[in-house]
C-alpha cells in the first residue's frame, strides 16, 4: 500500500488535534511525566506538538525553499502562563487549523523544503499525520486514558518510519542506522484485527544495501503479533514488547536490536 491521499492526511491532523485537545481538557495532571518521553510532562509534551504544528504551517503557508526557524512562527512560544489547560486547549486547536488550512490550500506538490528526500507539501501532511498520531498515543499514556489509531493510519506509519530508516541509511551511511544491517535476518510484522483487503503484515529484510520490506504473510527470523494499534505502538517503542497482546515468535534479540537502535528521526 502506498500512502494515503492528500486529504485523507488532513482530515486526520484535524481529527488528532481534536483527539490530542481532548487529553488537554480531560483533567488529566499537565505537569504529569510522559512515560515515554520522560523528559517532557504532559504540559511539555503538548507544547512540543503546538510548536511543530505551527512551524509546519510556516513552511507551507510561506512556500519555504529553506529552513527556516520554529521560533519565527507566529504564535510559537504558546500560552505565557503554565498549567492553564484552557489556554492550552485554545492555542492547540489554533495550531492545528492553521496548518490543516495550510496544507488544503497548497495541495501535495507544492514545492516546500523538508528534511527528507520529498520537498513538498504533501511530505509535510504525511510527517505531521504521524508525528501527532504517536505523540497523542503518548499523552494518552500520560494521562492513563485509552488510545485508538485508525487502521488505514496506523500501518502508513509503519511505512512511512520505515521510508525514514532507508533514507537515513542512504545519506547518512555511516551514521545512526549503520548498524540496522543484517544481511540474512528479517523481521515480520503481523497485526491480527484489521480487515484483509489491508494487507497488515510486512517482511522487513536488513541487506548491506539498507533496509527493504513487503506486504505478506512469509517467514522471518522473528515476528511481532498483535492487534495493529499495538504493534504500531511496539514499533515506535510505546509499547513494551511483552505487553500482553502482543506476540514475539522466534528471534526476539533481533526484534529488540532493530528497536534500540531505529529511534533517530
Amino acid at each position: 500500500m502506498t500512502s494515503l491521499a492528500h486529504d485523507r492526511y488532513c482530515d486526520e491532523i484535524a481529527h488528532q488535534v481534536r483527539e490530542f485537545r481532548a487529553v488537554v481538557t480531560s483533567g488529566a495532571d499537565l505537569t504529569a511525566t510522559v512515560p515515554t518521553c520522560p523528559e517532557w510532562s504532559l504540559e511539555d509534551l503538548v507544547r512540543h506538538m503546538g510548536r511543530a504544528l505551527r512551524w509546519v504551517d510556516l513552511l507551507v503557508r510561506t512556500r519555504a525553499q529553506e529552513n527556516v526557524p520554529g521560533e519565527q512562527a507566529p504564535g510559537h512560544a504558546g500560552p505565557e502562563a503554565r498549567g492553564d489547560a484552557a489556554a492550552l486547549d485554545a492555542w492547540l486547536a489554533e495550531s492545528g487549523a492553521a496548518v490543516v488550512d495550510a496544507l488544503r490550500e497548497a495541495g501535495p506538490d507544492t514545492k516546500v523544503w523538508a528534511w527528507a528526500g520529498k520537498h513538498d507539501a504533501g511530505f509535510w501532511a504525511r510527517r505531521m499525520t504521524h508525528e501527532i498520531t504517536v505523540h497523542r498515543a503518548d499523552a494518552a499514556l500520560a494521562a492513563g486514558l485509552p488510545y485508538r489509531v485508525a487502521a488505514d493510519v496506523a500501518a502508513d506509519a509503519i511505512e512511512e518510519w520505515l521510508e525514514i530508516v532507508r533514507f537515513v541509511q542512504q545519506v547518512m551511511p555511516d551514521g545512526p542506522a549503520r548498524e540496522l544491517r543484517r544481511p540474512g535476518h528479517s523481521i515480520h510484522l503481523h497485526a491480527t484485527d484489521t480487515a484483509p483487503g489491508l494487507d497488515a503484515e510486512w517482511l522487513i529484510e536488513l541487506p548491506e544495501e539498507g533496509v527493504t520490506w513487503r506486504r505478506g504473510h512469509e517467514k522471518a527470523t522473528v515476528a511481532l503479533r498483535g492487534p495493529l494499534t499495538s504493534v504500531l505502538l511496539a514499533f515506535y517503542r510505546r509499547l513494551p514488547l511483552d505487553a500482553p497482546e502482543l506476540e514475539v515468535l522466534g528471534e526476539r534479540e533481533l526484534l529488540d536490536f532493530w528497536l534500540e537502535r531505529a529511534t533517530f528521526g
